[in-house]
């Protein structure tokens, strides 16, 4: 179970109130793990779920940290925002990516934008980024913070592929709500990337993300477009139009979805999108030097950040 703020805490996993017993507790736990146990026709994520929320939660020591807003090994969730750590910066010497905008600022904005609305107008916040205040937040609030999360998570990614990729972060892409997590242009192409978390995995049908999480949202139709306005803002035409999510989210590591104006639409997990940028796109046309540098000042001359 990870530390996203769109995750179901496990109480909701193990479906009790936050106000149950040890005992009550106990119950649930006992009865899920028969329901979904696989060897009597129960679902293997379920029952996967089951148990890592037990773990949270299941003895008075792990409940208490949790309670109190804190992760398995006793760290509260680190939620605020950060640069990349020592660990997370390339290995390498050489030089990173070419980065313009800031990923994640126009969610972390809104996110407290409706945070401040939500707790009251007025209201003294100590920390906006406690986990135990966001838990509590209403959906919209908590995936704009996760999203967030995951877009700074998809920066420190691409940041690392080589000075031959330009990447652009938070590109406005027509209404005033409306942008692109990241644009990147390489050697494979020119690709629109968005960053999703929704909580949950979720499946594919008909060229588009399916599950109960997404509440109604359509995030490839969305992206495309999006991508639809800063292609002819740019004058410019898109490889493809990738989904990140996080790799627990995806039952394989990508899936085509189609194409949308020319451009592959993929999903695919956050682990190999690095992969699928230096690789290329099946069957896609490899950029030029020329073509780069002309699709470069395109965009660095038309790209608005949100």
């Amino acid at each position: 179970m990870t530390d996203s703020p769109m995750s179901a805490s496990p109480y909701e996993v193990l479906g009790v109130p936050a106000s149950a017993s040890d005992e009550d507790l106990r119950r649930a736990y006992r009865r899920l793990l028969r329901e979904t146990h696989p060897d009597t026709g129960g679902d293997p994520q379920r029952f996967i779920a089951v148990q890592a929320a037990w773990e949270r939660i299941g003895s008075p020591d792990a409940r208490a940290q949790y309670d109190r807003g804190r992760s398995p090994v006793g760290e509260p969730a680190s939620w605020a925002p950060s640069g990349p750590s020592r660990a997370e910066r390339p290995a390498s010497t050489r030089p990173g990516a070419r980065t313009y905008g800031h990923p994640g600022g126009w969610r972390r904005e809104r996110y407290l934008t409706l945070l401040r609305e939500w707790v009251g107008l007025g209201e003294t916040i100590p920390d906006p980024y406690d986990p135990v205040l966001v838990r509590r937040a209403p959906r919209e609030i908590r995936h704009l913070l996760a999203d967030a999360l995951a877009e700074e998570e998809t920066a420190r990614r691409l940041a690392t592929l080589g000075i031959g990729y330009t990447v652009w972060h938070d590109v406005a892409a027509g209404g005033p709500d409306e942008k692109i997590d990241h644009v990147v242009l390489g050697p494979t192409g020119l690709f629109a990337i968005q960053s999703e978390d929704f909580g949950a995995p979720l499946g594919i049908r008909r060229g588009e993300l399916v599950g109960e999480a997404l509440a109604g949202e359509r995030p490839m139709h969305e992206l495309a477009v999006r991508a639809k306005a800063v292609a002819r803002s740019a004058r410019v035409k898109f490889t493809g139009l990738l989904l990140v999510l996080p790799d627990e989210h995806l039952p394989t590591p990508a899936e085509s979805l189609g194409s949308s104006r020319g451009a592959e639409q993929v999903v695919l997990r956050a682990s190999v999108l690095l992969t699928a940028l230096r690789d290329g796109l099946p069957d896609a046309r490899p950029v030029g030097g020329n073509e780069i540098f002309e699709v470069r000042t395109r965009l660095q001359a038309a790209v608005r950040f949100a």
